[in-house]
């Protein structure tokens, strides 16, 4: 997921104005070693405010059926997370949703290589994602079994994805501080180390 973030990042500000107009991202020209790099660094400087609009435009997608498919897809065991592979599903997003990632991501690219390291406590952050995932299972009939589902089966992918998109939903009535912290957590160490903690 991290690789998703950077890549797009890059692709965002690499892009010229009128492929940006299309919101169509082409990642074939990015050196895949250099957007790895510090992709992780950005991350954690970039203001909370930033990680937000990612946060809001991850949410705002999971409210489609058919673009959560192509999102929650990025968190199947097998998923191709190359630099293309996260261009084709990307890419895969309406209009709409492609331009919000656009430029959240490129704000987070900006500020992120400019800022200075924000605070952040993974333990902390775990425990904001342990809060909304109680409220999810109160809420959500099927989200734990979601959330420890590891299959390829379209059966495990669909539980996983339903329960992603309940988690997601759920972040939206914390704090922003919080959902900042949780997405930092989900996209250095990923969904599934967030499923074996709960």
């Amino acid at each position: 997921m991290r690789s998703l973030v950077l890549g797009l990042s890059v692709a965002a500000l690499a892009l010229p104005a009128a492929a940006q107009q299309q919101y169509e991202i082409d990642l074939s020209a990015i050196d895949p070693s250099l957007v790895l790099a510090s992709a992780e660094d950005v991350m954690m400087r970039a203001p909370d405010r930033d990680i937000d609009r990612l946060y809001q435009a991850v949410h705002a997608a999971s409210q489609s059926d058919s673009e959560a498919q192509t999102l929650c897809a990025l968190f199947d065991p097998d998923a191709d997370r190359s630099l293309f592979g996260l261009q084709q599903a990307a890419n895969a997003l309406g209009t709409t949703s492609r331009e919000r990632f656009i430029e959240a991501v490129a704000a987070i690219a900006v500020n992120g290589s400019q800022g200075e390291p924000q605070p952040y406590d993974p333990a902390a952050a775990a425990h904001v994602l342990k809060q909304a995932g109680v409220s999810a299972m109160l809420l959500y009939d099927g989200f734990m079994v979601g959330m420890t589902a590891t299959g390829n089966d379209p059966g495990s992918r669909t539980a996983r994805c339903r329960s992603f998109r309940q988690i997601v939903e759920v972040l939206q009535d914390f704090s922003v501080a919080d959902r900042a912290a949780a997405t930092r957590y989900l996209l250095v160490e990923g969904l599934t180390r967030y499923g074996e903690e709960l």
